[in-house]
């Protein structure tokens, strides 16, 4: 496919929206539909459709594999990092309302930072998985520690 002028093009068109869309559904997921898990696979939606027009080296040099998987591994490091600033605050883990001195705004404080948390994990593992799949049997495969 990476001869197709026109899908190429499309895909540069189409792109930066779906990554922006991403951030649309990982910002509002706290009033409406959607959410991190969502956003994490719209994101890696976006990666794998970028890969599948532009081939698996050019997406590994966007987005390098220590790149993927240090984003899957901070993912769950916020996560649990909410809830252990809960428990430090006096609260239990992942109580959000002592993560601010009003109740309410430590509520929406932490599910944004767990949604941040879960949004970085999907997207890291999906990716992982797919670089996996996608260089199996490849000359281009995993590239060399």
């Amino acid at each position: 496919m990476q001869s197709d002028l026109i899908l190429r093009i499309v895909g540069k068109l189409l792109i930066p929206f779906i990554l922006l869309f991403a951030l649309y559904v990982q910002f509002h997921g706290d009033f409406g539909p959607g959410g991190g898990f969502q956003a994490g696979v719209i994101f890696a939606a976006g990666m794998v459709f970028y890969a599948l027009i532009f081939g698996l080296v050019n997406t590994r040099r966007v987005m390098p594999d220590w790149l993927v998987e240090t984003l899957l591994a901070c993912g769950v490091l916020v996560y649990a990092g909410v809830g252990l600033a809960g428990i430090f605050l006096g609260g239990n883990y992942l109580d959000y309302f002592v993560l601010s001195a009003d109740p309410i705004h430590g509520q929406h404080r932490g599910i944004f930072w767990v949604e941040v948390g879960v949004a970085m994990t999907v997207c890291g593992v999906m990716l992982k998985i797919f670089y996996m799949f996608a260089s199996r049997g490849h000359a281009d495969g995993p590239p060399q520690q």
